[in-house]
């Protein structure tokens, strides 16, 4: 018997188009001040590390005339160099250039006939350092615990080492012909006739079918989103037709300000996190001309991966619509403002537990900011005008072989009509902001990310 896409995950790849590809990406920016991981070194490194993530072998089958959900396989041309790739900045190698690159790979969709990941080798960035870009379809995380190649490729230690490797060379499962995958989805249907009826209805894009198996995965999300939106999300001109091209840019705050803020105001470290996005959105809107009065609002998605502070505690996640106040002209009231939103969510039920998101999205961080994206995806575009996913990392450096990483920038995809998703990760006493944007209707992002560091260091100056 072939191993099936879940629904959620098929309908996941049917409603993919050409101009929103939903592959969740990741920059990760490296020391290598004596060239210390180059191709060949990443190759290995990830060739090492590929039975930690058997999915990353395998690739996407059809089943003849939809008759079934499509099946996991072996990849019999399984190519670890198309996967691992090669690229370099011209001189004299600036930031500017890498997010240039960055933005052209996100743009580009994943071949649906090959395993759906990429990873890149990103070489001549100024200061000693080298780049690896990763591009993973949610597709790919199960909910059972699948977790990022670019998380496997890092270690607490330098050189620590090959942890697992193939105990001998890779010997791929033949693939089943076209007979033996019809045969297994008559039988199927033969135990469960309502599979045939669900996977016509996936596969021919019915947006109230998908709706309905959301609803039946995740009810908690969509009953959450029920209950918060009252009235549609607020006219914005994040929400727009958008192109097939993108633009990246990123943001950085010190962990150890954003709590000098916390403490002096209230709230929590997300509040403030939340702070700085309005308030850059404000200013934002003011800088284009875009009218803005007090009761003006943004109204964004924010699923956020919570981790206490005791050492193995778990990981909570919860999801909610939050109305940002952009209006407000004051720094210190607007955080007040999503203090008081935030708490008063989850009491009230609106929240959604661990278990209902990890159903969605499967739990390991790397992939967490799928979150987003599925929400997004499976929801109407009309509830919420941006999504903003938080999630917590390690707090200890991580190392590619003895090339430690010092930066991680999220790249959350883009939704149909929607021009900006901000993504953020905490890492090694930093958060790190990454801003997806669509390159017509949201041409300054580098605007909007200069103005969330700036209304940070607003915030923290007011603290003291």
């Amino acid at each position: 018997m072939v191993e099936r896409l879940t629904a959620l995950d098929a309908s996941f790849l049917y409603l993919e188009e050409p101009g929103t590809p939903m592959h969740v990406g990741a920059v990760l920016v490296l020391e290598c001040p004596s060239g210390t991981l180059d191709h060949d070194a990443l190759i290995e490194l990830v060739r090492t590390r590929l039975p930690l993530v058997p999915r990353y072998r395998q690739k996407v089958l059809e089943v003849p005339g939809h008759l079934a959900n499509p099946a996991w396989v072996d990849d019999p041309d399984f190519d670890l160099t198309y996967h691992v790739r090669r690229s370099a900045l011209p001189r004299p190698g600036t930031e500017e250039q890498l997010l240039d690159l960055v933005a052209r790979l996100t743009a580009r969709p994943l071949d649906l006939s090959r395993p759906l990941w990429e990873m890149y080798l990103v070489e001549g960035l100024a200061g000693d350092r080298t780049a690896v870009v990763t591009k993973t379809h949610p597709a790919l995380v199960d909910g059972l615990g699948a977790i990022d190649i670019g998380q496997v490729i890092l270690d607490p230690d330098p050189d620590a080492g090959s942890a697992p490797t193939d105990s001998g060379e890779w010997r791929p499962r033949r693939p089943p012909g076209s007979a033996a995958l019809v045969w297994e989805a008559v039988e199927e249907y033969l135990q469960r006739p309502s599979a045939v009826l669900e996977t016509a209805r996936t596969a021919a894009g019915d947006l109230r079918a998908t709706a309905t198996r959301w609803a039946g995965v995740a009810g908690g999300l969509v009953a959450a989103v029920a209950r918060t939106a009252v009235s549609p999300a607020p006219t914005s001109p994040l929400n727009a037709p958008i192109g097939r091209q993108r633009r990246v840019a990123v943001a950085r705050a010190s962990l150890d300000d954003l709590r000098t803020v916390r403490k002096a105001h209230g709230g929590t470290v997300n509040d403030v996190l939340l702070t700085s996005v309005t308030g850059a959105l404000r200013e934002w809107l003011l800088s284009r001309g875009e009218p803005v009065v007090g009761s003006t609002s943004i109204r964004a998605l924010v699923p956020v991966s919570v981790r206490a502070e005791e050492d193995g505690a778990a990981n909570e996640v919860r999801s909610f619509l939050v109305d940002l106040p952009v209006g407000e002209p004051n720094s210190r009231v607007r955080l007040a403002r999503i203090s008081f939103a935030m708490r008063g969510l989850a009491p009230s039920g609106q929240s959604v537990g661990a278990d209902t998101l990890s159903a969605l999205s499967g739990f390991a961080p790397p992939t967490l900011h799928a979150l987003g994206a599925r929400a997004a995806s499976g929801l109407s575009r009309r509830l919420f005008n941006l999504v903003v996913t938080n999630v917590p990392g390690p707090q200890v450096p991580l190392y590619a072989g003895s090339a430690r990483m010092v930066e991680v920038y999220p790249v959350v995809p883009l939704v149909r009509g929607q021009g900006l998703a901000i993504g953020l990760t905490s890492y090694d006493g930093t958060v790190y902001f990454g801003l997806n944007a669509d390159r017509d209707s949201v041409s300054d992002v580098d605007v909007l990310a200069d103005l969330i560091e700036q209304e940070i260091a607003y915030l923290v100056e007011a603290s003291s």
